[in-house]
């Protein structure tokens, strides 16, 4: 029986800043439903209460404490730990890591910085891990989709830093299991009871199985025919989209 549903968030509810088609109907049938719902995202170029905000112009009904950003996460993890960083992370999240600055940082915090992905602030990270900084990555998402194209993520940036550094980054967003365990002890149930709906087959679906949940890849979003042949697990099921995979689960 499934008692928790997690839904990404671009590319599973919404494409190109609107609705994907069914999707407003199948989330307000499944908040219906007697399951706990939560609302996943590695998205890094909003803060939490942006990416809320953004949710509900479009007409989702998004709880409080529904919503688990790997941002969010982050700002946890070193809160924590009681760790200062280096944020190589878009300008929308500079509030969000504020408080964490510092000249001689314990981590770098690498997110999908946008443009300052360029020579100096790429420099500077590299320069802190070399002095004994940790790599702490929001995601490792190789790509989204804006604008009906497909753009590059955090992914490649943070292998680029790893590899110059000589340092594995700790993941805090989708595929690590950190992130699912937060998001399950909110509920709380056992992965096996949980359900993860998205469209990135590696950070999404295989990440979840990886924890023990149950996974849907839909054919929205950044999702490439042949996808879920990429995923190294059984188990993986394939729906046309989130209202097709609610109804695959009997929900």
């Amino acid at each position: 029986m499934i008692k928790a549903v997690l839904l990404d968030i671009a590319g599973v509810l919404y494409d190109s800043g609107k609705p994907i088609a069914g999707a407003l109907e199948a989330v307000q049938r499944l908040q219906r439903r007697p399951v706990a719902v939560r609302f996943v995202t590695n998205t890094s170029r909003q803060s939490p209460p942006q990416v809320a905000i953004q949710l509900e112009t479009m007409g989702f009904s998004v709880g409080p404490k529904q919503l688990f950003t790997a941002p969010g996460a982050v700002v946890a993890y070193l809160g924590d730990r009681g760790l200062s960083c280096y944020s190589l992370v878009h300008p929308n999240l500079d509030e969000l890591f504020r408080p964490f600055q510092s000249t001689s940082p314990d981590a770098v915090v690498v997110a999908d910085a946008g443009d300052r992905f360029d020579y100096s602030h790429l420099n500077k990270a590299f320069q802190y891990l070399m002095q004994d900084a940790s790599l702490i990555a929001i995601g490792d998402n190789r790509y989204f989709r804006k604008d009906g194209e497909l753009v590059l993520d955090a992914g490649p940036f943070i292998h680029a830093l790893s590899y110059a550094a000589q340092k594995e980054p700790v993941v805090i967003g989708k595929p690590s299991e950190t992130f699912f365990d937060i998001v399950l002890n909110s509920v709380p149930c056992s992965p096996a009871e949980a359900l993860m709906i998205g469209d990135d087959v590696i950070a999404d679906c295989e990440g979840a199985l990886r924890t023990g949940l149950q996974a849907c890849l839909v054919r929205t979003g950044k999702y490439q025919p042949g996808d879920e042949s990429r995923c190294g697990l059984p188990g993986l099921l394939c729906e046309t989209n989130l209202d097709h995979a609610l109804k695959a689960f009997g929900i």
